[in-house]
């Protein structure tokens, strides 16, 4: 008897703490406090999703907002940081950038303000945000071996796997998983994509590829830690006619390369969707939980989505909110 009391006892006790729980996710509140969001750029879909997503949660939750763009240049994002710690905001959220902020966030620590990141891991750091790039490397692999059949010659587009840690998770987890399809080559060199204007310069150089390789002896493209450079490469393979012999794969999923997917017989076959404006969101949601007394995972992995094909292209496109691809 006593046995089934204490399972009794020990049920209410969890349905009593989840609904602690569920009651304090309910009163998240960042009533009187100033949040300062710092982005690295909002030329990006991606870091303008995310910014989005952070500003509208932190107002949602009676915060006010304090923003800055650094434009897409890391030291103006690193620079930003100093005008938010002169504002004396309570806390800052900053999205991506490179180590030039390492010194910024020591600096908001010092005074007191802690920082919660996105995409961007930091020992200042109470928590950063992003997407799980372990499974977004890993499930690439799988898809790009999958395009290819397990067999093939694969080029890269890999400029900032050494200078960003998302990057380098997402190019080495893809490489991991090829390790295992003994058919599959990857080109070398690898190539390397300009972030500014970055669908001309990875058709300029696609075109270059192509020539050096002609039909048979390449069979997929493959960008290591985004999309926007797959928009070129796509139209370098219609304009030589190779859109039928090389297959395309990356990570991001934004609606311009999601709409490109979703074309009959696109070269373009595979991608994996990030949820900026979902992760912008949970910081939010987190640094309201930090106020609150909650104690934070120093990582919070949001969900990614796997595209494969144009159904799922469509599919995904409406579900993250960009719209309805019609046929």
């Amino acid at each position: 008897m006593a046995f089934k009391i204490s399972r009794v006892a020990a049920l209410l006790l969890a349905l009593g703490t989840l609904t602690n729980v569920a009651a304090a996710e309910q009163a998240l509140s960042l009533q009187g406090k100033t949040i300062g969001i710092a982005v690295v750029g909002t030329q990006h879909f991606w870091d303008r999703e995310a910014y989005k997503g952070a500003t509208e949660e932190v107002e949602k939750l009676g915060g006010k907002v304090v923003g800055v763009d650094g434009g897409r240049d890391n030291q103006v994002h690193a620079d930003n940081h100093d005008i938010l710690r002169a504002r004396k905001v309570d806390a800052v959220i900053s999205i991506l950038g490179d180590s030039s902020v390492e010194p910024k966030f020591k600096a908001l620590r010092d005074a007191n303000i802690p920082v919660f990141t996105v995409d961007h891991v930091s020992p200042y750091s109470v928590n950063n945000t992003t997407s799980d790039n372990y499974s977004l490397g890993s499930t690439i692999g799988r898809y790009t071996a999958d395009a290819l059949g397990g067999k093939g010659t694969v080029a890269v587009f890999n400029a900032f796997s050494n200078s960003l840690r998302i990057c380098g998770i997402r190019y080495d987890q893809w490489k991991y998983v090829l390790q295992d399809y003994p058919g599959i080559k990857i080109l070398q060199p690898e190539l390397a994509e300009q972030f500014a204007n970055s669908p001309e310069d990875a058709r300029k150089k696609t075109l270059e590829l192509l020539s050096q390789h002609p039909k048979g002896t390449l069979d997929a493209i493959h960008v290591a830690c985004w999309d926007q450079p797959a928009i070129g490469i796509v139209q370098a393979l219609e304009e030589t006619g190779r859109d039928k012999d090389v297959k395309v794969t990356a990570i991001d999923a934004g609606p311009d390369t999601l709409e490109i997917m979703a074309e009959k017989d696109s070269p373009f076959v595979a991608n994996v969707a990030q949820q900026p404006r979902l992760i912008g969101t949970t910081s939010a949601d987190n640094v309201a939980r930090y106020f609150g007394g909650a104690k934070l995972l120093p990582q919070t992995f949001v969900p990614v989505l796997p595209v494969q094909g144009p159904e799922e292209a469509k599919a995904v496109y409406k579900q993250l909110g960009y719209g309805d691809l019609k046929e």
